[in-house]
């Protein structure tokens, strides 16, 4: 029985040597494909925690981005109504001067500049704000999730103090270059327009668009500046003020600046702001529209706006509720004008690209 086993091991040895060679590489095989499986399921979880992680950082700095605008606007209302004071007009015309009617066009020319400087400065406060701290946070998710092995920080808390402190242009000198600009234009559009004349909402739309084409495309006599300067002075005079004693934060304060500058500078950048003025006008109109409304009650939507484009006020009475509009737009308290402009699709979405980048290790950009 023994013998007979044997002698057929022996005749099928090639079968039996090659069946166990198989087997035996299914099973190395089979632990082989178990371990590479496990180690890519570990691998994903890690990519989607660190995904998570990722997202959670960014949504926080969303957020910590509409406060920081909130916290701004008394700040930005209060420089805006320092350099166009038109509430000490308006008490000096309680005394009856003499040159009434000249006090008067004062306070037309400052009322609407101060308004119309407004929503400029505040839509440039939200887009510049979304930047500076999109690009901070990014480093700041570096520094917290991928240079923990001994590396220098990539934002340490002197440079983001360094950093973010550089949106006192726009509250100081880009401010007010602003106005000044603004000013000339609202001059040269509404300084010819009687006080006595009526306009419509309609003919308002119209005057505010002359307006914005004449800072926005600069003025023949003037030499133009584009919008981004009012957010950020240019290269050579960032480096002029930092030439003395540089340390080495401040070539990386300098470097941050930089990089910043080329993002305002940016196609992107500039679609994304000419949104924000875009809605922010429109937002504008609309608070205006309510002191153009019929007596009438209950009426359509339709007949209220077939009525309201033919509702005519003279200039004298426009200029308070234009002069008032500050108050609503610069406002710390949730507005519908704020709200508009924070809730953006394409401000969210280059925010969301902004910090993309610079959450992205550099190894990985290459």
């Amino acid at each position: 029985m023994l013998s007979s086993t044997w002698n057929f091991i022996k005749r099928h040895k090639r079968k039996f040597i090659f069946t166990g060679v198989f087997v035996g590489g299914v099973y190395l095989l089979g632990k082989y494909a178990q371990r590479k499986i496990q180690e890519m399921q570990e691998r994903e979880a890690a990519e989607y925690i660190a995904q998570a992680r990722r997202q959670f950082h960014f949504e926080s700095n969303q957020r910590t981005c509409n406060m920081t605008v909130l916290s701004m606007l008394p700040t930005l209302r209060e420089a805006i109504i320092h350099h166009l004071n038109s509430e000490s007009l308006t008490a000096l015309l309680k005394t009856k001067p003499a040159n009434k009617l000249e006090i008067w066009e004062d306070i037309k020319i400052i009322s609407f500049t101060r308004s119309i400087v407004a929503v400029y400065s505040t839509c440039m406060l939200v887009v510049l704000l979304r930047v500076q701290l999109n690009v901070i946070g990014g480093y700041l998710y570096l520094d917290n999730s991928v240079t923990k092995n001994g590396m220098t920080p990539l934002a340490p808390p002197d440079v983001q103090q360094q950093y973010l402190s550089s949106i006192q242009h726009l509250l100081g000198e880009g401010l007010i270059e602003l106005i000044t600009v603004v000013k000339k234009a609202v001059q040269e559009v509404l300084g010819p327009v009687s006080l006595k004349q009526s306009l419509s909402l309609q003919e308002l739309e119209q005057q505010l668009t002359q307006i914005r084409q004449l800072v926005e495309e600069g003025c023949a006599s003037s030499k133009h500046k584009s919008l981004s300067w009012y957010m950020m002075p240019d290269e050579e005079n960032t480096l002029a003020s930092q030439a003395c004693g540089l340390t080495e934060n401040d070539v990386t304060t300098i470097k941050l600046l930089n990089e910043t500058r080329d993002l305002l500078e940016s196609p992107d950048f500039t679609t994304v702001l000419c949104t924000c003025l875009s809605r922010g006008f429109i937002r504008f109109l609309d608070n205006m529209s309510e002191f153009f409304r019929p007596p009438q009650q209950h009426l359509s939507h339709f007949i209220t706006f077939l009525r309201l484009s033919h509702v005519s006020l003279p200039l004298a009475k426009i200029i308070p509720i234009i002069n008032g509009q500050i108050h609503s737009i610069c406002s710390e308290i949730p507005s519908h004008f704020v709200q508009d402009l924070l809730l953006i699709d394409q401000v969210k979405e280059f925010a969301a690209n902004v910090y993309e980048t610079f959450s992205t290790p550099q190894e990985l950009q290459n």
